[in-house]
């Protein structure tokens, strides 16, 4: 496939020569069943390489299952990629298939590899050698067909060093190794990025799109993006929602970039949840944020038009809401004319508490079905679950 039709066909933005060839060798390589090693930092966009291969390969009709060995507890790693019988281990309540029983036939990513167990990582190497594995808690061999594409943005030959990795299994999976470049070696694609970006935000939203000043495009340039493509799109979206003019200068995009350390190793860089870990959903952040400025703009001009009763106490015009909602507002007439000026309670406002109001409102509408409450949130059900017993919500129970 010609180079452009696949950048096009996987949505893919950039011309940088390293680039380039990671996706020519993914592309040649799709045709075996050779595993593959995919190398780079976080957030470089590792897992385009898997969905290249998988789809350009004789398994793209059977199935493709990404897994996020980082994000699995260790405990129950084994369980999720060979399955379980029924008794196995307190919980095991029925028999499961796991990932590679699944997946036969198909390809697996596994990103992240380098935080897999001693024990998962001697499992894994038998698949690989032998396409065998157990069920915990089983002692019958099963066997399956699978192709096995990995991850990592750690050193696993230092890891392997330090005794944290098998050497066999590192050869094993790095039969065909791919590497992406940071974003800080891509210069050249940094405003292909950027702009491609803004438009999709933009679009998304139905806002005008964002542009830079000549000094905003040089500080973009020599930033060095710990956090590479994933960061920059977070910043794209952050300026698109939250900045009020539609040329971005220098100023206002250093808002946006966290002070860097050259002695840092790259980081992932977003919106920090209260317990200092990061919030995997900001695109339902960032819609709150918009819905706001949406709200107080309607307001202004509803009361422009006279479309509110309205009545003087004192100083103060009193707004009420259309019935529907049931709130008075107490607004001054200066307030009027400062509306677009954020208040401090405004600027106080936790994001972690507008996003539990969020999810509670969804929860009402959804009362016993958190698949559909998750899908009106634009989160994984996973996700959902994690906050609802982060911030102790109660759900009614399905009914039997």
């Amino acid at each position: 496939m010609e180079l452009q039709s696949l950048k096009n066909r996987f949505d893919l933005i950039g011309d940088d020569p390293q680039f380039n060839r990671a996706l020519e060798i993914a592309e040649m390589v799709a045709s075996t069943d050779m595993s593959v090693l995919v190398v780079g930092e976080s957030g470089v966009g590792k897992e385009s390489i898997p969905q290249i291969i998988h789809n350009s390969s004789p398994r793209k009709h059977g199935k493709y299952i990404a897994v996020n060995c980082g994000a699995i507890p260790e405990g129950t790693m084994e369980s999720e990629l060979f399955g379980h019988i029924k008794g196995s281990f307190t919980g095991a309540n029925e028999n499961r298939k796991g990932y590679f029983e699944v997946a036969d036939g198909g390809t697996i990513f596994l990103d992240e590899v380098g935080e897999l167990s001693a024990e998962s990582q001697k499992r894994l190497l038998r698949v690989l050698e032998s396409g065998e594995f157990y069920k915990v808690g089983s002692s019958t061999v099963q066997k399956t067909n699978v192709r096995v594409i990995a991850a990592t943005n750690v050193n696993l030959q230092e890891a392997i060093r330090a005794k944290k990795f098998r050497e066999d299994l590192y050869y094993r999976l790095n039969q065909i190794p791919i590497n992406l470049p940071p974003l800080r070696e891509r210069k050249g694609d940094i405003f292909l990025l950027f702009r491609k970006f803004a438009a999709d935000t933009a679009d998304r939203y139905n806002m005008p799109p964002v542009s830079l000043t000549r000094d905003a495009q040089a500080m973009l340039l020599s930033y060095r993006w710990p956090g590479n493509i994933r960061q920059l799109k977070n910043i794209v979206e952050q300026i698109t929602i939250l900045e009020p003019s539609r040329q971005i200068d220098g100023e206002a995009l250093k808002k946006y970039l966290p002070f860097q350390d050259e002695d840092l190793h790259p980081v992932v860089t977003g919106f920090s949840s209260p317990d200092g870990g990061f919030i995997d959903d900001k695109e339902m952040i960032l819609q709150m944020i918009y819905a706001l400025k949406q709200d107080v703009e309607n307001l202004k001009q509803m009361v422009s038009a006279g479309a509110l009763p309205q009545k003087v106490a004192g100083n103060n015009i009193v707004i009420s809401d259309p019935p529907a909602k049931g709130r008075v507002i107490d607004v001054t007439p200066s307030d009027m004319e400062k509306l677009d000026e954020p208040t401090q309670e405004q600027k106080d406002l936790s994001i972690s508490s507008m996003y539990e109001e969020r999810i509670k409102d969804v929860l009402k509408k959804f009362p016993r079905n958190r698949k559909a409450a998750a899908e009106e949130l634009g989160i994984s059900e996973r996700t959902l679950y994690r906050k609802i017993k982060e911030y102790g919500i109660e759900m009614k129970k399905k009914r039997s």
